[in-house]
């Protein structure tokens, strides 16, 4: 005999019921078939929805019990020719019975526990008799038993406990008898000892199912709804969800109950004792293989079986001094919490006995806050304790698994990883079977810490980063399309799955979690809303991604500015941008703080040296214990670009053009010929080698003259150095004459840092920089003659967008 049971997905329309009917067929074909049914899709939602309507004399419930009509009406007359009007008849008659259950409900003004039983019952029994009637209008070995003829409770409504000896022999007495390949029976369903109708629980059917196939002892229970299996997770919120191929009954109580759908908990409980497997299978995939649920598992290395979690949760915290070492604080509190039939779901406690803490379901937190205040009135009034403190909007996230018991670390990395990601955790609890790890967060957080976790313990070691670029210029423009080239190679060869889910330039910007087709990206800012810093911060705050990466590809002040909020977000930050740490030394301090506390990348490689390696190489020798004497560097591809070509047959303005024209300097290209630029990278260096120094402490030796600084535009400036010809041609007569070549050089020896136009002899590491080259010497106390050199290409848009490429690896990897 085959015990199956399909859920109200399965059974909400009259294309799925003819899959849950090809299902049922085919396996009459070998052995005898009892399947339990839940109401149609929706129907139970709608029932009780109808009896408050009629509870509160609003005469809306006429309308919702016309919806539930026509819905059991499209279905019947898709499945059963209209001419079957003794079918069509029926149910009419079970319909109208219904309504008038509904107009008592309105006259009276009252649904109780028991009448609401009665109420939710129609779902039921309606389905199963359409799905029977349809099956033996088909010529289907098929008959209808009612549920209530078989299962017997107690009086508790609504969720009524069953009385197994007598339920047992009923169900075994009828199946002895039965001659019928498929018996359909209504899940849910039951009546008292009295002969009340009554109902085992929202998602009872599955507990119908259970209590059928432990009494008949059968060999493997199924339970047959709209996904694969219980799978790692939720699929809708962690589209990496995959289903679990087996799974021990413990772990699947814990998973349902605190939030898997696909099963309901007391399901198990039935079966467990008789070995019985419970099969999860797919209705509208029924060549999926499905999750089984036993007691012989198969070999899994991972020791985490699933994560979930349960929303709506309320936190009460009880405290007070008065607490500690007086016993049965504990008794009066979770006693006081029954008598009002509220469900603990959640209880952790502090040896220090000063508090306890506990999660209900948020519609019970004002019932629970004022009898708790009633209870322990005397105690409050003398301060003893302290009123009860209710918080809201919290979910609870558990990790489960039977294994976690033997395997170390499991919680640490389960807390790392939610701290990495800015997810506060409110209370914590584990239980001494280390079956089951619960923390409460805010349910705001919920997707991004299923995420996050799933991930940690579920994906190969895939690392997912989320990318938010402001300042999608040239540079930007390369990053993108760097991204766009790797993207297949980080995630096969390094596991790390990039995507960029936010653009902004100047004008407009645009998002999509599911990441931006990089395909098409500049077509969509055609579309795209309007563009302001706050906006895109706030709306990385919105979208709430875990391993979000904030890139600044700006020259801003503002963008700058936002750096510290981004960290506090635990949003790892990549500049371009040289303004922050080249601001007050207290800014560029509280920054690699905030990076520190918050466990959140600050990276700046790009700073100096564009793709250069420099900053990360000053990184390692100060962390390796080097000591750092002395920094001579060509820190500005555009001067390095503009006195490589500048001489007696090119002129200084139209050189600077060039370089200008050629993407080398900045669009107001005096940041770069002022030596400021320059001198912001060295400060930024000496910072990196661990002194503290502000950038007006940097000796800037300038080679332009007063005219040009005293320029009030770019135009104007280009007006000055042309006038001024006769001073650059000077210049590079003076370093012709001593066979030099100019460079502008930054230096840092003794504490003192300086910047300025230089004549290199030949024979100088400096004297055959090329094109936009720099190059950086550190003088160490390991390298004391021969200096460690970085040298090569520090400018270009290029080279610049694999800087900051390098450093989202860097924290993809990381």
């Amino acid at each position: 005999m085959n015990v199956l049971k399909f859920g109200g997905t399965s059974v909400g329309s009259a294309k799925n019921i003819n899959k849950v009917i090809a299902i049922l067929e085919n396996y009459s074909k070998t052995d005898g078939v009892i399947c339990v049914v839940s109401a149609v899709g929706g129907i139970t939602d709608k029932l009780l929805n109808a009896g408050e309507l009629a509870q509160n004399k609003d005469k809306k419930y006429v309308s919702e019990f016309d919806t539930i009509t026509q819905i059991h009406n499209a279905i019947l007359s898709e499945l059963i020719p209209t001419e079957n009007t003794a079918v069509l008849d029926h149910l009419n008659l079970k319909l109208k019975q219904l309504k008038s259950l509904l107009d008592g409900i309105f006259l009276i003004n009252e649904l109780s526990p028991k009448t609401s039983d009665k109420l939710v019952s129609f779902g039921e029994l309606l389905s199963s008799f359409i799905i029977a009637e349809t099956m033996i209008k088909r010529e289907l070995d098929c008959v209808r038993k009612n549920s209530q003829d078989l299962v017997v409770t107690n009086s508790n409504f609504t969720k009524a406990e069953v009385i197994y000896e007598q339920t047992n022999h009923n169900i075994t007495s009828y199946f002895s008898e039965v001659k019928h390949r498929i018996t359909i029976l209504p899940g849910f369903i039951s009546k008292s000892e009295t002969g009340e109708i009554t109902t085992l629980g929202r998602g009872g059917s599955d507990f119908t199912a259970a209590i059928v196939a432990a009494a008949l002892n059968v060999n493997r229970l199924e339970i047959w709804t709209d996904v694969s299996g219980m799978f790692t997770t939720n699929p809708k919120l962690v589209k990496q969800a995959f289903p679990i191929e087996s799974i021990s009954y413990q772990e699947a109580m814990e998973l349902s109950h605190f939030g898997a759908k696909v099963l309901y908990p007391p399901t198990v409980q039935p079966v467990l004792n008789l070995n019985i497997p419970i099969h999860i299978k797919n209705t509208m995939k029924p060549e999926a293989p499905g999750t089984i649920i036993s007691h012989e598992l198969k070999e899994n290395s991972n020791p985490v079986k699933g994560i979930t979690n349960i929303n709506n949760i309320a936190l009460l915290t009880l405290q007070g001094s008065g607490m500690v070492g007086i016993p049965g604080f504990s008794k009066r509190l979770f006693e006081t919490l029954a008598h009002e039939k509220i469900n603990v779901i959640f209880i952790t406690q502090a040896s220090s006995e000063h508090s306890i803490c506990f999660g209900i379901d948020i519609k019970d937190s004002e019932t629970a806050q004022r009898a708790i205040d009633i209870t322990f009135e005397n105690e409050i009034s003398l301060h003893k304790i302290d009123p009860i403190i209710v918080e809201t909007g919290l979910s609870i996230i558990a990790l489960v698994g039977d294994k976690m018991k033997s395997h170390q670390g499991i919680s640490g990395r389960m807390f790392k990883t939610l701290g990495k990601n800015n997810i506060n955790i409110r209370a914590i609890a584990q239980g001494a079977s280390e079956r089951n790890i619960s923390a409460v967060i805010a349910e705001k957080d919920i997707k991004k810490a299923l995420n996050t976790l799933h991930e940690r313990f579920f994906e190969d070691k895939n690392k997912q980063l989320n990318v938010f670029i402001t300042g999608i210029g040239n540079v930007g423009e390369r990053l993108v399309e760097q991204i766009k080239q790797q993207q297949k190679y980080l995630k096969e060869q390094l596991k790390i799955n990039l995507k960029v889910v936010g653009l902004s330039n100047s004008r407009t910007m645009i998002f999509n979690e599911d990441g931006i087709d990089l395909d098409n990206w500049a077509a969509q800012f055609h579309y795209a809303e309007k563009s302001s810093l706050r906006g895109f911060f706030d709306k990385i705050i919105e979208l709430n991604l875990r391993n979000s990466i904030f890139i600044d590809i700006t020259a801003s002040e503002a963008v700058a500015n936002l750096y510290e909020d981004y960290l506090r977000q635990s949003i790892a930050v990549v500049a371009c941008n040289k303004i922050a740490c080249a601001s007050s030394y207290d800014n560029y301090k509280n920054l690699k703080r905030l990076s520190l506390k918050y466990n959140t990348p600050f990276l700046f490689e790009t700073n100096v040296g564009a793709g250069l390696p420099i900053i990360n190489t000053l990184n390692n020798l100060v962390a390796s214990g080097d000591k750092v004497t002395s920094i001579e560097a060509v820190l500005s591809g555009s001067l390095n670009f503009i006195f490589n070509n500048f001489s007696d047959k090119n002129n200084f303005h139209d050189t600077v053009k060039r370089a200008q024209f050629e993407g080398y300097t900045e669009p107001d290209p005096r940041i770069d010929l002022s030596g400021i630029d320059v001198a912001r990278k060295m400060l930024i260096l000496v910072r990196e080698n661990g002194i503290a120094m502000e950038i007006d402490d940097i000796e800037n030796n300038t080679f332009l003259t007063k005219a040009n600084l005293e320029s009030n535009s770019v135009d104007d400036f280009y007006d000055t150095i042309e006038a001024n010809e006769d001073h650059f041609q000077k210049l590079y007569a003076s370093a012709k004459k001593n066979n030099c070549q100019l460079k502008y050089v930054a230096e840092f020896k003794k504490g003192k840092a300086k910047v300025g136009l230089k004549e290199v002899r030949e024979g100088h590491p400096f004297y055959n920089l090329e094109g936009k080259d720099n190059i950086v010497m550190f003088h160490t106390e390991r390298y004391p003659e021969q200096p460690l050199i970085v040298k090569g290409a520090g400018a270009g848009a290029d080279v610049t967008a694999s800087g900051l490429f390098a450093d989202i690896i860097r924290i993809g990897n990381n």
